[in-house]
């Protein structure tokens, strides 16, 4: 198929035409945008207090792996340390240490806590979370399997070293 000559070149330029006026008309705001600026000019780390513990600190507080289980470490940062719990090479829990140093509402919610693990105020979210309050830190495991049940949850919480977790300042 051929086109005449004039044909090609009005083409050519209606194309150009048409990329130049798109590329260069102001965008719209979107619905998120002025979240993103507000968000984007707070200072960074502001949510987590300035003396809440590394999360590289914490990480020597989970309990190993064994029995066929698996302990790999997922995220770390200031105030917190999470691991995955695999068995069989599929997720069956998390665990996790925070400081509620940041979110003193965390640590409010084992007030009323009639319920010990490990001597320590636990409290269950759903049938999925067990918590544990430790000085200042929150010990959590949380089921990703139906499988790893609150027997489980409750028994891998006492795995970690709790009292050495206790005396960390």
């Amino acid at each position: 198929m051929t086109f005449p000559r004039g044909r090609r070149i009005l083409a050519a330029v209606l194309i150009s035409v048409l990329l130049l006026t798109t590329a260069c008309t102001p965008k719209t705001p979107g619905r998120f945008d002025q979240a993103q600026q507000q968000s984007s000019r707070q200072k960074s780390g502001q949510a987590v207090a300035k003396d809440a513990t590394q999360g590289s600190k914490l990480n020597k507080f989970f309990p190993a792996g064994g029995d066929g289980y698996q302990r790999v470490y997922t995220q770390e940062k200031k105030g917190f340390s999470e691991a995955n719990l695999k068995k069989g090479g599929k997720v069956v829990a998390q665990l996790a240490i925070s400081d509620t140093t940041s979110t003193p509402s965390a640590a409010a919610k084992f007030s009323k806590s009639t319920k010990k693990v490990g001597g320590y105020p636990a409290v269950t979210l759903g049938n999925t979370q067990t918590s544990i309050l430790v000085g200042k830190y929150q010990v959590k495991a949380i089921s990703k399997d139906p499988t790893f049940t609150a027997t489980d949850r409750e028994a891998w919480i006492e795995k970690f070293n709790l009292d050495g977790l206790a005396k960390l300042k």
